[in-house]
């Protein structure tokens, strides 16, 4: 069967994010990793790969790989039959730089460098040019001034009856070779954009005081193609009249296509910078805003205007989208002005992110700074290079570097700004095939300066092919005259095997695949290897070696312990560890030795835990440390601190005795005090007996492994009792006791008998008597009524006497 000789798209492409993968891996060789079965696909794995074509190449007991690092397969024996191919360039046209522009012919002049590039890349192998860029002096200009005539702009309108010849007069200082064009624009005469009843047909202004008479509406008028005449501008500005719309918004996008598609009517030249001025006092409609007054066609992007030069498919077409505008403005090297009022600056600043090589000014109320504004602009568009992209192909990616007038490399930036006329800036362009297109494929696109007419053409071919796939022997004897040989290898017919093609297929072939598994069922030479006729030849690892009669072993596959086979102590056979004498484990990392268990005081892990590969564990709780030797928190802490204090401070005690105190107290820091602190809640506190005297000390563990001991300097002693002092204290103590009894059996009596007194006088208040007089008692004082009449100085007196 012949080799095929190109890869699909999809199958180039999984490859090298394979590789790009593999390339990430430390350690790993990424050609060999990629498993290449050809020369083209190892050409793909990563652009330092190369491909062996020599007949006679590598072991027979092992497979060698064709794709490997060049001095691989070198070291190996390939030299002087290499496949690796390089990326490379070719400048096709390079003319130089101009300096000057209405001077010359304007078809000689050349603000890009170089003009024509063409490339043959390999995948993954990035390559580079350089761009060199200059806006020339004097470089010819045509200004198309487009206006909204809606009646908002009438003060702007009035304003500029003269201003063809002050902005000619301003922009001759910048240019020797100036046009200036006039068009207009309001909005779709269709509800609800504009008045579409039939009394506004003639005049849209009928009943509005301030202003009653104005034009009809229209969408876009083409008054005065491209001129050096600037009289004819005032001319044509003189006559205009503004109109009247509906809705706020304005339908200038609609007119900006048409100037700028219109290359004819608007006269716009090849040979000059071409901008375009649109001034108005509010927001566009956009896109899909058509749809209100029933338009439903999205907008087509060709030249509509009819012979009076007017838009003639304004109420059959939606209003254009930004990215329909700026391709447009793009595709004819147009800077778009906007002139705006300050309400509306922040909108249009927005669109020129989306619109390239647009600019925003602001524009007084009444366009009085109109000069000034389109003169900051074109200083402006005139001060900054940006680099843009046409036709870019998927399978190729493109990065950018400037040098700009400041000297600075820029990684990722394709733009430089603040540049003077006749500066010269440059772009290094890194270009990358991602993967391998279709056999044959080319591509081409275009690299452009925003707004400028001059281009860099790129052409692009991919360079997928070994140049061994030339040399192609269908039915070689090296291949025993059953394949093709093709740049080292043998492609075999239908029926046959072996690196030589030397084996049938059908029973014997089938015969020799089963002996080259290890049981029925198992891949052919445990997938690590290659079966020819009846023997496995197993592939050459980078990891180490590959063996076995079925190539089932390898000395690489073992467990590891922190990234080292075997954990470094033993021999990795066939995929398990044989470990050194003194380790056990799946990964040798368990130590048999307990020497290093042993603690000071010969036990094992301090009587604390136990000895597990050569380290302790401790269980006690609270024990830690190396052989579980420190532990605050057990009972035996205090008595062996102590030993240490009267080994080291009184040369006592059964460590001095031994002559082991230096041995078992090194992490010992002792210090005496006068007065011992035993509030600190990391400090454990311990009392023994000495001398009818008490001895006091802390100690703490430190994060350096030592233990710090704080100890007085004298033991605490008491003195003896003092009799007398006893005694009155008992004869004290009793008198004490006994006038508080009596004191608690007064308050006991007096609280009793004032409750007796008070249920008394309760019992009192109750109590209910009847009056009631003695029949046998009568009073002291008896009274008499007698009835008498006197006559005293003529007057009678009638009364009782008693």
């Amino acid at each position: 069967m012949p080799r095929r000789r190109g890869l699909s798209s999809p199958s180039a492409a999984c490859l090298f994010i394979l590789s790009s993968l593999l390339h990430h891996l430390r350690g790993l060789n990424i050609c060999t990793s990629g498993s290449a079965t050809s020369c083209e696909e190892c050409l793909l794995i990563h652009p330092k790969c190369a491909w062996c074509s020599k007949e006679e190449f590598g072991s027979t007991k092992f497979i060698t790989s064709r794709c490997d690092f060049v001095e691989n397969l070198i070291t190996n024996g390939c030299a002087g039959e290499l496949e690796t191919p390089k990326s490379s360039i070719n400048i096709v046209e390079n003319l130089p730089l101009s300096s000057k522009g209405s001077s010359l012919t304007l078809s000689d002049v050349t603000q890009i460098m170089p003009q024509k590039i063409s490339l043959n890349l390999r995948p993954g192998d990035k390559t580079s040019f350089r761009v060199q860029v200059r806006q020339v002096e004097d470089y010819p200009v045509d200004l198309y001034y487009l206006m909204d005539l809606s009646l908002s702009m009438k003060d702007d309108l009035d304003n500029i009856r003269n201003l063809g010849t002050k902005l000619a007069e301003e922009m001759r200082k910048l240019t020797s070779n100036f046009r200036l064009g006039f068009g207009s624009f309001v909005d779709k005469n269709i509800s609800p954009f504009s008045y579409t009843a039939p009394r506004y047909q003639n005049n849209p202004c009928i009943g509005y005081k301030l202003f009653p008479h104005c034009v009809p509406s229209f969408g876009f008028r083409h008054l005065l193609s491209l001129t050096d005449k600037v009289d004819r501008f005032n001319e044509e500005v003189q006559k205009q009249k503004v109109s009247r719309n509906r809705d706020a918004p304005e339908g200038g996008f609609d007119a900006i296509l048409q100037a700028a598609v219109c290359k004819e009517k608007i006269g716009w030249r090849k040979e000059a910078s071409h901008l375009l001025v649109f001034t108005t006092d509010d927001v566009p409609h956009v896109a899909l805003d058509g749809k209100l007054g029933g338009l439903v066609q999205p907008h087509d992007g060709q030249c509509h205007l009819n012979e009076a030069n007017e838009y003639s498919a304004s109420n059959q077409l939606d209003y254009p989208s930004l990215a329909l505008l700026g391709e447009k403005l793009a595709e004819n090297n147009i800077h778009l002005i906007f002139a705006v009022t300050k309400a509306h600056y922040i909108l249009y600043k927005n669109f020129t992110a989306l619109i390239p090589g647009t600019t925003v000014e602001i524009l007084h109320q009444d366009s009085n700074n109109i000069i000034q504004l389109i003169v900051k602009a074109y200083n402006s568009i005139r001060s900054k290079v940006e680099l843009t992209v046409w036709d870019n192909p998927e399978d190729v990616s493109l990065t950018f570097t400037a040098t700009c007038q400041d000297g600075l490399l820029y990684p990722g930036l394709r733009k430089c700004a603040d540049l003077q006329i006749g500066d010269t800036v440059s772009f290094e362009v890194s270009v990358e095939a991602r993967s391998c297109p279709a056999e044959n494929t080319s591509h081409t696109f275009t690299i452009k300066p925003a707004g400028f007419r001059d281009t860099l053409e790129v052409e692009v071919a991919y360079n997928c092919t070994c140049g061994c796939m030339k040399q192609m022997e269908r039915n070689s004897s090296k291949c025993s005259g059953n394949g093709t040989y093709t740049c080292g290898l043998c492609e075999c017919d239908s029926g046959y095997l072996g690196s030589k093609c030397e084996c049938e297929e059908g029973e014997s072939g089938n015969m020799y695949q089963n002996m080259c598994r290890e049981a029925e069922g198992k891949p052919v030479c445990s997938g690590r290897g290659e079966c020819s006729c009846n023997q496995c030849i197993c592939y050459k690892s980078e990891f180490g070696r590959i063996y076995g009669l079925f190539c089932e072993c390898n000395d690489f596959s073992c467990a590891r312990y922190k990234g080292v086979l075997c954990s470094g102590h033993g021999e990795c056979h066939c995929g398990e560890c044989k470990c050194h004498a003194g380790y056990i484990g799946d990964n040798c990392n368990c130590s048999t030795e307990t020497n290093g268990c042993i603690s000071n005081d010969s036990q094992m892990c301090s009587g604390r835990g136990n000895c597990v590969c050569g380290k302790c564990q401790c269980t006690e709780p609270g024990a830690f440390g190396e052989t579980c030797e420190k532990c605050p928190t057990c009972p035996g802490a205090c008595s062996t601190k102590r030993d240490c204090i009267e080994c080291m401070l009184h040369n006592s005690g059964g460590l001095a005795d031994n002559q082991t105190c230096p041995k078992h107290c090194k992490d010992e820091i002792i210090t005496r005090v006068d007065v011992l602190k035993t509030d600190d809640q990391h400090s454990v506190l311990c009392v023994y007996p000495m001398n009818d005297c008490v001895m006091k000390f802390t100690y703490s563990e430190l994060p350096s492994g030592k233990s710090n001991l704080t100890v007085l300097k004298k033991p605490e002693c008491g003195s003896a009792p003092n009799a007398l002092t006893i005694l009155l204290s008992v004869v004290g103590s009793i008198l004490l006791i006994g006038i508080v009894l009596l004191v608690v059996w007064k308050l006991l009596v007096t609280i009793h008998d004032r409750r007796e007194f008070a249920r008394f006088q309760s019992e009192r208040s109750r109590a209910r008597y009847e009056m009631a007089s003695n029949p046998l008692y009568r009073k002291p004082i008896s009274t008499h009524s007698l009835d008498f009449t006197f006559n005293k100085l003529s007057k009678s007196y009638n009364g009782t006497i008693d």
